[in-house]
């Protein structure tokens, strides 16, 4: 019953006619009943006859049918709602991530890497109908991810991110944008994105980080830049002793935010500066409002009728009462 609705519930008001329709029958009744004055009821005093007792079961019968008819006139059904979603206008994301030694620093908690790892992360655990890929960067870059719709695959390729000396030290803009940029030239989505981190000036690489902006123009690709790093001094790691344990010393937060804001103005993104844990979990949120996914949904219903089964008991119950009137009750009035 918990899938059974009605198309015409105001029908069941009539239901209160039944208490009405019984009193009536039970005073039409009495008024069938013929007084007669004799001297003497004794020749009268033998019980009623079975059938006589069994006259309510007209009234029975005609409230029931009138219940049925009130049933299906309220048309019970049961419907099934299953819907479809398809992104119509999904969107691709590029994550290009600045991994050089000064992302060790400590003014985001436990330091800008690993801040930077899990705000990202839930980024992508959000943005469940894109493609998103990673590249990495210091001196050089790479692809970390290739654009996917895998999630896990993202995800691990985050999980794994960690200083370990593999490209060469430094800082080089341009070449991580650039390398973003080719991951996502060709795809055939309209809306394509790029979101751009690093925590210092551009000193390496040859390709220039304003080229690089260019050629982004060009692709139609949208650039948020963040500016990761606290304003004023840091624990920034500057050695390593000979256990392998990093040294930290107090040194100046260096960010090329005229850079950054040139890049985002220059291909329709928005620079952001991310001075803690928080403020870059707030960041992403805002990139996550304004770069949002059209969603179409398609609802299907189907309506299994029911007003059937009740309006053939009323009929089969109507034909009962008058079978009866016609055959044993024949002789009543």
């Amino acid at each position: 019953m918990n899938n059974i609705t009605f198309l015409h519930p105001f029908f069941f008001w009539l239901l209160l006619l039944l208490p009405i329709v019984a009193f009536v029958w039970f005073k039409n009744k009495r008024k069938q009943k013929v007084a007669l004055k004799i001297s003497s009821i004794e020749g009268f005093k033998n019980k009623p006859t079975l059938l006589a007792r069994l006259q309510p079961v007209f009234l029975v019968l005609r409230l029931l049918t009138l219940a049925a008819l009130i049933v299906a006139l309220a048309r019970p059904q049961t419907v099934d709602t299953s819907s479809k979603t398809k992104s119509t206008n999904g969107v691709d994301i590029v994550l290009a991530m600045d991994v050089s030694g000064s992302m060790l620093a400590k003014d985001l908690k436990p330091n800008r890497m690993e801040a930077l790892k899990v705000v990202a992360s839930d980024f992508v655990k959000e943005r469940i109908n894109d493609r998103m890929g990673l590249v990495v960067y210091a001196a050089e870059a790479y692809t970390k991810s290739p654009v996917t719709s895998d999630k896990n695959v993202l995800l691990n390729a985050l999980i794994d991110i960690k200083y370990d000396r593999i490209i060469q030290d430094g800082t080089a803009i341009g070449v991580g944008l650039a390398t973003a940029v080719n991951r996502l030239k060709d795809s055939p989505v309209k809306s394509k994105v790029i979101i751009l981190m690093t925590d210092g000036v551009n000193n390496a690489g040859l390709v220039d980080p304003e080229l690089a902006a260019d050629i982004a123009k060009e692709y139609k690709i949208k650039v948020y830049t963040i500016g990761i790093g606290t304003n004023g001094m840091a624990d920034f790691p500057y050695q390593f002793t000979p256990s392998g344990e990093l040294l930290y010393k107090k040194m100046k937060v260096e960010i090329d935010e005229a850079l950054m804001k040139e890049i985002a103005q220059k291909t329709g993104g928005k620079y952001f500066r991310a001075t803690d844990t928080k403020k870059l979990e707030n960041i992403y949120d805002e990139i996550n409002q304004l770069e949002k996914t059209k969603i179409d949904e398609q609802k299907f219903v189907q309506r299994n009728e029911l007003f059937r089964p009740f309006a053939l008991l009323a009929f089969i119950l109507l034909a009962f009462e008058f079978i009866l009137k016609r055959t044993l009750f024949k002789g009543f009035i």
